[in-house]
This record gives C-alpha cells, sequence and structure tokens, in this order.
C-alpha cells in the first residue's frame, strides 16, 4: 500500500491549526492520527496483565479526553504530538497503578529490575510506581535522557523521531537512552 507523502505535513499542519484554537482541524485530526495512537495505546497495554480492566480503546479515549482539554498548545509536529499522547497514556496506567495499590497496600513484595519493571503488571502496581519514581528522579536530574526513555520506552517512538522531537543528534539519543537506562537500573536496584 502506497503511503501519502503529503500526510505527515498535512498532521503537522493540523495540529498547529489545532493548537491555534481552530477545534474542526481537532475533528480531522482524529482519523489520521487514530491508527497510531492505537499502536501506542496496544504498546502500553501489552505491559499489562490480562487482568487489567482498561482495555486499549478505553486508554485511547482518556487519553483523547485529557488532550482536548489543552489550551493553545504549540505543537511543532506530529513526533511531538505522538510523544505527548505517550506521556499522557504513561499517566494514565500509572494513576490506576496507584489507585489498584493503594486498595491492596501490604504484602511482601520483592525487588524489581528495570527490565522487569517494563513489563508491568496488575499483580505488581507498586513496581510500576517504583519506576514512575524513578523516570522522576532522573527527569528532576536530567530532564532530557528522562524524555529519551519515556519517547523509547512507553511512546515507542524511533531513535530518528526522538532525535527530531528533542532537537539533538540520533547519536545523543543513542548516549542518552544508554545512560539513562544505566542509572534507572541502578536506581531501581535501590528499592
Amino acid at each position: 500500500m502506497a503511503t501519502n507523502p503529503i500526510l505527515p505535513s498535512g498532521v503537522t499542519q493540523l495540529l498547529r491549526a489545532w493548537g491555534d484554537g481552530d477545534q474542526s482541524a481537532l475533528e480531522h485530526l482524529t482519523p489520521l492520527v487514530y491508527n497510531e495512537l492505537h499502536r501506542l495505546a496496544r504498546r502500553h497495554m501489552s505491559r499489562e496483565s490480562e487482568s487489567q480492566t482498561l482495555q486499549t480503546t478505553a486508554l485511547i479515549h482518556e487519553a483523547y479526553l485529557r488532550l482536548v482539554e489543552f489550551e493553545s498548545v504549540r505543537w511543532e509536529d506530529r513526533a511531538h504530538f505522538f510523544a505527548v499522547c505517550s506521556q499522557l497514556m504513561r499517566r494514565i496506567l500509572i494513576d490506576l497503578a496507584r489507585k489498584r495499590h493503594s486498595i491492596k497496600r501490604g504484602g511482601h513484595e520483592r525487588k524489581l529490575t528495570l527490565e522487569e519493571g517494563l513489563l508491568v503488571s496488575a499483580d505488581v502496581p507498586t513496581q510500576l510506581l517504583d519506576l514512575d519514581m524513578a523516570l522522576t528522579k532522573l527527569a528532576q536530574e536530567d530532564p532530557r535522557k528522562s524524555a529519551v526513555v519515556e519517547m523509547k520506552v512507553f511512546g515507542g517512538l524511533k531513535i530518528k523521531e526522538i532525535a527530531e522531537v528533542l532537537k539533538v543528534s540520533p547519536d545523543t539519543v543513542m548516549r542518552d537512552w544508554g545512560l539513562a537506562r544505566a542509572w534507572l537500573l541502578r536506581e531501581m536496584d535501590k528499592r
């Protein structure tokens, strides 16, 4: 199937029009980005256990509801949009994990490595929260490295796309990814 070469720039134009307050742009944008949002949601949900009650479509809709509340966002391009959507989906899942944790509290919990933490299940909401705390701490120490982790792990963005969003070279993204991964592994080991 041939791709439409106008589509990425068309998405960017619609994003900018929406950011400037044109609500009709959002109506035209939604069908263009829905499949990619669904892919992002599936990626996030693949880390959840089968006992997770939130469905992929519900995650997309919840992220959409939060997105439409944004006012006057200056969208840079489609990669920026999908990075923000991925962050929203991550926050939604973190909020659900916090809620489950507050209900379940207690019990003996084992430490979790970063790799295990990325394979989140409903049975280990505390470990997801630990990973979130580690990412939050990394964001305070080095926001760019934290952004690289969020976009790569939670957003599924490729190195080149991350580089475009952050306006750095792909080599810088690769270095940041390696350093951030090592930092998070050490941080998760402390818990």
